[in-house]
């Protein structure tokens, strides 16, 4: 396998791309940069200084992904979506200086395996996404989300539960807790606002 840049990309020449990753047209990957496996930057996608991506990721046209982010494999990032980084933004200090990188501290956002953030929705700087939790389009992340959580709106909140395949899941009749993927037929347990996946017995 190889690495597909297009030429209108820019890739600083110390970030580090894994095997069979494509960058397209007009995409920003900046120094020390870090990206996994079977990667797909889309067109106008842009990549912070030191920012960590893991394998199968696609961040689509036009996502901000600002440093010290962490994304994990199988992350997806949708198309407009920005990962920020700074709690207290201001293009100058109190006596009016342009700030520079060094009066301020980055605050990066951690999206974990298999998470998804819709299109134009915002994760505001230090939040974590949790694993295979699902982001609608639109919604401003400001506080953690749990693994598997469904969240929406302005400020994001839970409205219910997907699984591995992005499907929103249904309670079972009867089971109180114990959560269905309609796709799959994986069953899930939740538990004090936290949902894990029940793993099939093995023989």
């Amino acid at each position: 396998m190889s690495v597909r840049i297009q030429p209108s990309s820019q890739v600083d020449e110390t970030a580090a791309l894994g095997d069979g990753t494509t960058v397209w047209d007009l995409a920003q990957i900046r120094e020390e940069a870090r990206l996994g496996r079977g990667c797909i930057v889309g067109r106008g996608a842009y990549v912070g200084p030191g920012v960590r991506i893991g394998d199968n990721v696609k961040l689509q046209n036009h996502a901000l992904v600002y440093e010290p982010a962490v994304l994990g494999d199988g992350v997806f990032i949708g198309p407009a979506a920005v990962l920020t980084n700074d709690f207290y933004p201001r293009a100058v200090d109190p006596e009016g200086r342009l700030k520079r990188g060094a009066d301020w501290e980055a605050a990066g956002v951690v999206v974990e395996e298999g998470a998804s953030l819709g299109a134009r929705s915002v994760c505001v700087a230090g939040v974590r996404v949790g694993r295979w939790a699902l982001v609608a389009a639109g919604a401003v992340v400001s506080r953690d989300v749990p693994d598997f959580a469904l969240v929406a709106g302005v400020p994001a909140r839970r409205i219910g539960w997907v699984g591995r395949a992005g499907v929103r899941l249904a309670e079972r009749d009867g089971e109180p807790g114990v959560w269905e993927c309609p796709r799959t037929g994986a069953l899930h347990d939740e538990r004090d606002g936290t949902l894990t996946e029940r793993i099939p017995h093995r023989n």
